[in-house]
């Protein structure tokens, strides 16, 4: 089982810096984890195991009184004892939630609320996945993805909440499993050309379009990012290629054999009559097929 953390451990750590992203001087934080390691203790004792010089100490600890993070429990000499992390971080936690939301409405006031035409762009795994959870939370009429089902199976709850919540879900999936999620008879989901799998570059893009106003396509290779925009046209241009992978997944499993007869298997002929030199190359190793003569 691992221990707590030494004072050179702690002090070594993150954990300063995050303390300064809170709001808090450097000489605050060293204070307040001197005084979770050992309280009560007077503004000497804590200065002296601190290292803080002692007119620091006193300003710290007046400015953390204020923050309630700390609470002066007797005097001559005043001892101070720290307020437990749970209970001081919950707190600046609320308030930070209730001065975003009074910041939001006042600033809405500033001007005419505008309807977002600008195409965003995210970059790295977590900034991309927390953007495609918030959006999968907030829709409210429908949900429209065309995803591998790794990638699909992470947002699995939220996908689950917004279902159950009643909203359409329409589903092209680059797998096996249809079933998997298919949550009730709001969600309908298609498996990508009847056979799932992955061909061409664009398949290995993450698209998602909700309540036909917003939407995000995300690259998840190596470089992970992503663009998300509420821009109308390119909103519409989402929906469409979702749409369409749907028919084809309709037309692919009534006509899949007459299909693969007049194009060949996974649609050869066609796609390498569009494909680059590169991607027919690739196309043709992933799938051992050959080209047509």
């Amino acid at each position: 089982m691992a221990g707590k953390m030494t004072v050179t451990q702690v002090e070594g750590s993150d954990v300063l810096i995050d303390f300064k992203r809170l709001g808090f001087t450097e000489y605050e934080a060293r204070v307040y984890l001197q005084l979770l390691r050992s309280s009560p203790a007077t503004a000497y004792e804590i200065s002296k195991n601190s290292n803080v010089p002692r007119p620091n100490t006193y300003h710290a600890l007046d400015a953390l009184a204020q923050r309630s993070a700390v609470l002066p429990v007797s005097e001559n000499p005043v001892r101070y004892v720290a307020a437990s992390p749970d209970g001081l971080l919950d707190a600046i936690a609320g308030q930070t939630r209730s001065l975003c939301s009074d910041l939001a409405l006042r600033l809405a006031t500033i001007s005419p609320a505008q309807e977002d035409q600008y195409v965003w762009t995210l970059k790295g795994e977590q900034a991309v996945h927390e953007k495609i959870e918030a959006l999968i939370g907030v829709s409210q009429k429908s949900v429209w993805i065309k995803a591998a089902d790794d990638v699909l199976r992470r947002h699995k709850t939220a996908l689950k909440e917004a279902a159950d919540r009643g909203v359409e879900m329409l589903i092209v999936l680059f797998g096996f499993d249809a079933e998997e999620f298919r949550f009730n008879d709001r969600c309908r989901v298609y498996i990508h050309e009847a056979n799932g799998v992955r061909m061409g570059t664009a398949d290995n893009l993450f698209t998602l379009e909700i309540d036909h106003v917003e939407m995000l396509t995300a690259a998840l290779d190596d470089d992970v990012t992503a663009a998300h925009t509420r821009n109308r046209p390119v909103v519409t241009m989402a929906a469409s290629l979702i749409r369409h992978d749907y028919y084809m997944a309709e037309i692919f499993s009534r006509f899949g054999t007459e299909i693969d007869a007049a194009f060949g298997p996974h649609l050869r002929d066609l796609r390498v009559a569009s494909f680059s030199p590169q991607q027919i190359e690739n196309f043709m190793r992933k799938t051992g097929l050959n080209t047509p003569s």
